[in-house]
């Protein structure tokens, strides 16, 4: 029993290994996506109306992109970009700042909320 249980626990751990080189291919890839330089008119995730006001200085621009963009990597627990989300959330939240959150200074309003058919 204990050679099925080893057996198991291999097998395991190299669809563990085999994962993680799935998860980085598709992290690479779509990093090469986001910062190539027809994206940056539009992407299929979040549209091309960029591409209709296009102009040279738009497209001199430099490409950079938010961890957010990342829907496919995102979509996995065990990515590095969801990695890298979990981190930068971590290092926010033990400075302090929490308005990554929705709760950070200035979000809601100090009066309170507004009753139904006053005006």
């Amino acid at each position: 029993m204990s050679t099925a249980l080893d057996l198991l626990a291999a097998r395991r751990d190299q669809l563990e290994a085999d994962l993680g080189k799935q998860e980085k291919t598709i992290y690479d890839v779509e990093t090469q996506y986001l910062s190539a330089e027809y994206c940056q008119t539009g992407s299929v995730l979040k549209g091309f109306e960029g591409f209709l006001s296009s102009k040279d200085t738009l497209r001199k621009r430099a490409r950079a992109f938010k961890a957010e963009d990342r829907a496919f990597s995102l979509s996995s627990r065990t990515s590095p970009a969801t990695f890298e989300l979990e981190q930068s959330a971590a290092e926010l939240a033990s400075d302090g700042n929490t308005s990554f959150l929705g709760r950070g200074k200035g979000t809601y309003s100090q009066k309170g909320v507004a009753v139904k058919g006053r005006r």
